[in-house]
């Protein structure tokens, strides 16, 4: 598996060339969120907001309604617990192109819970107009800025940063709305998104050693939650689903496909794998361990699904793959 490192960095930059009408605004964070070099090569496009993320959105309201693309970067948590009033009444309710590109989603950030932003999704899928990407690899970055410009209104983007994997095809681009199918099977049907989805690559490989048939796919387009894949998935797999995600396990991923079952009248068993509640500080494969969204976890759901118990051990999964850092 191949490390791409600041591939946000180099996107953007390629994007805005696309687009004269792009402009990029940063709270005080162009370094963490790697706009720093966008700012050298585009300078009156850069706008520094400093730590005043509720300005920074009613600014980014009225650049769009005069034609112009801004995309807001900063951490996460700010872009949607800090400045709710503005994102709704200022950007959703015009329904103005105005991008949110947050940084360090869920646990990927050891700076504790002010820095955390573990309930984004729930908070963002019931804003009206609203569409919300959450990204699980580097070829997902290279993609993310086309579809939410393409969109014409507002996104959210939970970004990954610095050394980011990439688990998928380069040649293959991230798809709005569109599930990619990572494995095929009957018994078990495992729905990931972020950082998660390494999780299940491994933990599929050590289930399917043990006999249990799973499809597997990855989640990138949260809201609008429609995907007929999806769908069709859900009615075929036996005995029940497993989602698992960076994020509260209210309101996220588990919460959308919950909605899809109980919309569609299928009688399916879900258990949802995320985030318990407030999480401290540490590195992310540390908090990811023992919060429980990972591998061996979500071998114990599926283990809960059929009923069987299954000799998976952390020796049997695959080979740990994960890039762990610290920065904040």
């Amino acid at each position: 598996m191949k490390i791409e490192v600041n591939t946000h960095e180099r996107c953007m930059i390629e994007f805005a060339a696309k687009h004269p009408e792009v402009v990029v605004m940063s709270a005080d964070l162009g370094s963490s969120c790697e706009v720093k070099k966008f700012r050298s090569v585009y300078p009156d496009r850069y706008f520094t907001m400093g730590i005043a993320e509720q300005n920074m959105c009613s600014w980014a309201a009225g650049l769009a309604r005069e034609g112009y693309r801004p995309f807001l970067h900063t951490f996460s948590v700010f872009l949607y617990r800090r400045i709710l009033d503005q994102l709704e009444m200022s950007v959703a309710y015009p329904n103005l192109p105005v991008v949110f590109v947050g940084f360090v989603p869920g646990i990927t950030t050891p700076g504790g819970v002010s820095h955390q932003s573990i309930n984004d999704v729930g908070v963002l899928r019931t804003v009206p107009n609203m569409t919300i990407f959450d990204i699980g690899d580097a070829t997902e970055i290279e993609g993310a800025l086309d579809l939410a410009y393409d969109r014409n209104g507002p996104v959210y983007i939970r970004m990954l940063r610095k050394e980011v994997p990439r688990l998928f095809p380069a040649e293959e681009p991230m798809q709005f709305g569109h599930a990619r199918t990572l494995s095929e099977g009957e018994d078990i049907l495992i729905l990931s998104s972020s950082i998660c989805t390494e999780e299940a690559i491994r933990a599929t490989g050590a289930l399917k050693e043990c006999g249990v048939s799973v499809q597997h796919m990855h989640v990138s387009t949260l809201k609008p939650f429609d995907d007929p894949q999806i769908l069709e998935a859900l009615k075929k797999c036996r005995p029940g689903v497993v989602t698992i995600e960076n994020h509260y396990e209210i309101g996220g991923l588990g919460s959308a496909v919950a909605e899809m079952i109980a919309e569609h009248g299928l009688s399916r068993r879900l258990i949802r794998i995320g985030l318990p509640g407030y999480t401290h500080g540490a590195s992310k494969m540390y908090l990811m361990k023992k919060y429980g969204i990972d591998a061996m976890h979500l071998v114990h759901a599926v283990e809960e699904l059929t009923g069987k118990d299954l000799p998976v051990t952390q020796e049997l999964l695959l080979e740990e793959r994960f890039v762990d850092y610290l920065e904040v």
